[in-house]
């Protein structure tokens, strides 16, 4: 009967380690992606502050702008940029944020993608001259793609934004 109760114990010991091994795993798992997404938001906030310094759209349409991280919208029914960029080549068409995050496998990096150029509808007319003078009422509108790593390179997030400018 001790030997019994004894199997017993020992089953119910081992199956509590495995549980407590597994639960240690997961919650790894889930910190390595908060640092990764924490990176890859600090990326989203240096890519809206070069946008912020850009002086006109034209830095977007340059020879090889896309060597810098900038490019122009993908034509239709192309790959988006993106998706075509290596993400883990030391040589991708990226800009590696400026920010420092502790804890990364790798530093968080960035693209920027000059979309449209919109007229908003009520700025069109501007009749009182008040606010922008020409009464374009023009805005520029950027896609942000961010990707930003964990503790290890296993962990990575991709996240998109889109922003808007008004030159």
């Amino acid at each position: 009967m001790s030997l019994v109760i004894l199997l017993i114990l020992t089953v119910l010991g081992v199956s509590s380690v495995q549980t407590t091994r597994m639960q240690e795993l997961m919650a790894r798992n889930s910190h390595d992606i908060n640092i990764a997404f924490l990176a890859a938001e600090s990326a989203m906030k240096d890519a809206e502050a070069l946008i912020e310094a850009t002086a006109s759209v034209g830095e977007f349409a340059a020879v090889d702008a896309y060597k810098d991280g900038l490019y122009l919208e993908a034509d239709y029914n192309a790959a988006n940029n993106w998706s075509q960029v290596d993400w883990s080549d030391s040589n991708g068409n990226y800009v590696t944020a400026a920010t420092v995050v502790d804890g990364v496998a790798e530093p968080p990096r960035y693209i920027v993608e000059h979309l449209k150029s919109i007229v908003s509808s009520e700025d069109t007319l501007n009749m009182d001259n008040i606010g922008q003078g020409t009464g374009s009422g023009l805005s520029e509108v950027f896609r942000i793609t961010a990707y930003g790593t964990g503790g290890s390179v296993d962990a990575h997030i991709l996240i998109q934004s889109t922003y808007g400018k008004r030159f």
